[in-house]
């Protein structure tokens, strides 16, 4: 089964965070934080569409200038989600620039600054290529609460943690995933076009199966008549991803939430349990914490990052007190054991 999107690490697990999420078929990608992006290529920077970032330590945003300039020439709108304070944040780095070259003859490029507090959006802003970047009011868009995107293919939940500022958690959910069956639509006289776009439409919005479709040609079919028989709704994938966080009861009660289910955790894991002290003063999660938390979560894979300069000698002994504690808890146990240093 060919998957909706792939997601890796930028710069390795003791790098700077960022995560690359491509969606393979939508000539599109996402990134979770700005470190270090000198890895990716221009043209995988140019297909950046959104980026969430959890917070604005040196080692998140750093990058956000790389993205800027692969960007800026291209005709679309960059989406930028993050914390409180984010516009102003934006729109300083935009200023420290001169743009006397931009105006109306430039690619129609813009960035749209949301940013998030509580359980939901609730600030937003422009800053438009051709008009050399000036701040403008965006109207909000309306989203369930915990919501920062929603497209037709997937939605993107956020929650605000702590870490001495606030700092947000991502969990990234395709919706219904609709496989078409080749066999299915010839036995049915159907060739693949682009009214199945439709049909897929009209299962994720829990349309009828009198519901009829057209096909071509002058001819429809009915929804019922390809359920089933053509098309195969299934789970879609999930990721998610938590970084910079403090590892207290509350915290951890509402990244477990966030992640519900997912099918790959990217989560901090800066120290090993024997530096619990050290992590707690410095509002991160130590790597049996992290481990702790997918398992609470119920993630199908947990991938450990951000590790502490501190064990650069054998960085594998986060990893393995991670994936350690998370195959020991299960879902079952981590439920009902406390996590140490909560």
């Amino acid at each position: 089964m060919a998957r909706f999107f792939r997601a890796r690490l930028v710069d390795g697990p003791a790098g700077d965070p960022a995560v690359f999420v491509d969606f393979r078929f939508a000539g599109r990608a996402l990134l979770l934080d700005a470190g270090d992006l000198a890895p990716l290529s221009g043209r995988e920077l140019g297909r950046v569409g959104d980026l969430l970032l959890s917070h604005a330590h040196m080692d998140h945003f750093a990058d956000f200038d790389r993205l800027l300039r692969a960007c800026l020439h291209r005709p679309r709108r960059l989406r930028i989600v993050g914390p409180a304070g984010l516009i102003d944040r934006v729109g300083s780095r935009l200023a420290s620039y001169s743009w006397n070259l931009l105006g109306p003859h430039s690619a129609d490029f813009s960035l749209l600054v949301l940013e998030f507090a509580g359980d939901g959006l609730r600030r937003a802003a422009s800053f438009a290529a051709r008009d050399a970047f000036r701040r403008s009011e965006a109207a909000l868009p309306v989203l369930p609460p915990g919501v920062v995107l929603d497209e037709e293919e997937f939605s993107v939940e956020a929650a605000e943690l702590d870490h001495g500022i606030p700092c947000l958690g991502f969990a990234l959910r395709e919706k219904m995933r609709v496989n078409v069956w080749r066999e299915g639509l010839a036995a049915l006289g159907l060739s693949v076009g682009p009214w199945l776009n439709a049909a897929k439409r009209a299962l994720r919005q829990g349309a009828s199966d009198d519901t009829v479709l057209p096909v071509g040609g002058g001819a429809a079919v009915s929804l019922g008549m390809l359920r089933g028989r053509a098309l195969h709704p299934a789970p879609g994938q999930s990721l998610g991803y938590l970084t910079d966080m403090a590892g207290t009861a509350a915290n951890i009660g509402r990244a477990a939430a966030l992640m519900r289910g997912v099918d790959q955790l990217f989560i901090e894991a800066m120290f090993l349990d024997i530096d619990a002290a050290l992590a707690a003063e410095r509002r991160h999660l130590t790597a049996r914490q992290a481990g702790r938390i997918a398992a609470m979560a119920g993630a199908g894979r947990i991938v450990p990052f951000h590790f502490s300069a501190r064990y650069h000698a054998d960085f594998g002994a986060l990893v393995r007190e991670a994936e350690t504690a998370f195959a020991e808890a299960g879902p079952h146990g981590a439920r009902a054991a406390p996590v140490p240093g909560s």
